[in-house]
């Protein structure tokens, strides 16, 4: 299944969850999540997926990485087509 990076901005939480609003244009496409995953495990990066703690707004299927970056967290979403 594609995959697309999005760039999305927090509205703050519901039901217990992160709330994310897709914004700008999107990113690379992958032919498959693995794909990314791949890239980032030949870079020593740790990613964890943490779908399940937040919400995308008007996307029915995405999945959320989060990586750490210096001092800062990154979160990377990608829509699933």
């Amino acid at each position: 299944m594609p995959a697309t990076e999005i760039t999305v901005q927090s509205l703050g939480t519901v039901a217990g969850k992160t709330l994310l609003v897709p914004t700008g244009t999107p990113g690379h496409t992958y032919a498959h999540v693995q794909d990314w995953l791949t890239e980032k495990r030949k870079t020593k990066a740790a990613v964890k997926d943490i779908s399940t703690q937040v919400l995308v707004k008007g996307i029915k299927q995405w999945t959320v990485f989060e990586e750490k970056r210096g001092a800062a967290t990154v979160l990377t979403v990608f829509k699933i087509t």
